[in-house]
């Protein structure tokens, strides 16, 4: 049995009447939509990973730049990212180029880290502190990568605060870990990092995602920038099964 085709014009009826019943019944006001971030998920239906589901969702965040501010620069905003899963043949090329090691599907872990940009030491001591971790539980470190970025698309208040972004490239240790308890380990890495961070009174150090399943990109942008400052997100490679997106509403800066 085929699969009923998207209608969208009905989409947008059924949405409509539905608020229609829940605004009747108290139960939503739209003059309170004015206090949240902006957040969606495009997703394959089909299962398989394909290059517009991600151009989709940058695409879609961008629809939702509203939801949060805009500085007086025009360029800095409260922030914006993506969430999707790893690129498996973008990050291997890279990983074959650097370690000639190529890992397994689900074998290979990817760290998205923010590290001091201006304070070298600080910033040797946090790789340093990856590392340590990460060797601990037996897994192999395949490399850092620097991400690309184009600092001409932020704003002025965004770049005298930039981190320096860089991804850490994993490999699996134990053939036998299957890749929920390896997904529950990288958690455990990531707290460990970020109190270790702490413990040496480094304020700037962040692990924006620590995975072998999925990455996120993300700054304080505007949502219109955010594949602008990623070069890496229009990289026909870069596919995925679903798109995360969220452009932040601050309610405390």
């Amino acid at each position: 049995m085929s699969a009923r085709p998207f209608d969208a014009k009905q989409f947008v009826r059924d949405y409509q009447d539905e608020t229609a019943k829940l605004t009747d019944a108290y139960g939503y006001n739209p003059a309170q939509e004015i206090d949240s971030c902006g957040v969606g998920l495009v997703v394959a239906l089909d299962g398989k990973r394909r290059r517009d589901v991600v151009a989709a969702g940058i695409d879609a965040l961008k629809a939702v730049w509203h939801r949060g501010a805009v500085d007086a620069d025009g360029k800095t905003g409260d922030g914006a990212g993506i969430h999707v899963e790893i690129p498996q043949d973008f990050f291997k090329e890279y990983v074959r180029a650097s370690s000639g090691e190529l890992p397994q599907v689900g074998r290979l872990a990817v760290g998205m880290v923010f590290l001091p940009r201006t304070d070298l030491g600080a910033q040797e001591r946090c790789r340093t502190i990856v590392e340590t971790e990460i060797l601990r539980f037996g897994h192999t470190i395949l490399g850092w990568r620097q991400v690309p970025v184009d600092i001409s698309s932020i704003g002025a208040k965004a770049n005298e605060t930039r981190p320096e972004i860089e991804q850490i490239l994993i490999g699996r240790g134990d053939a036998k870990l299957d890749n929920r308890e390896f997904e529950k380990q990288l958690y455990i890495l990531r707290r460990r990092m970020e109190k270790a961070a702490i413990a040496e009174n480094i304020a700037e150090f962040y692990v924006c995602s620590l995975s072998c399943r999925s990455v996120v990109y993300k700054g304080m942008f505007l949502a219109e920038h955010l594949s602008a400052f990623y070069p890496d997100l229009l990289d026909e490679r870069f596919v995925s099964r679903f798109a995360i997106f969220h452009q932040r509403y601050s309610t405390n800066t």
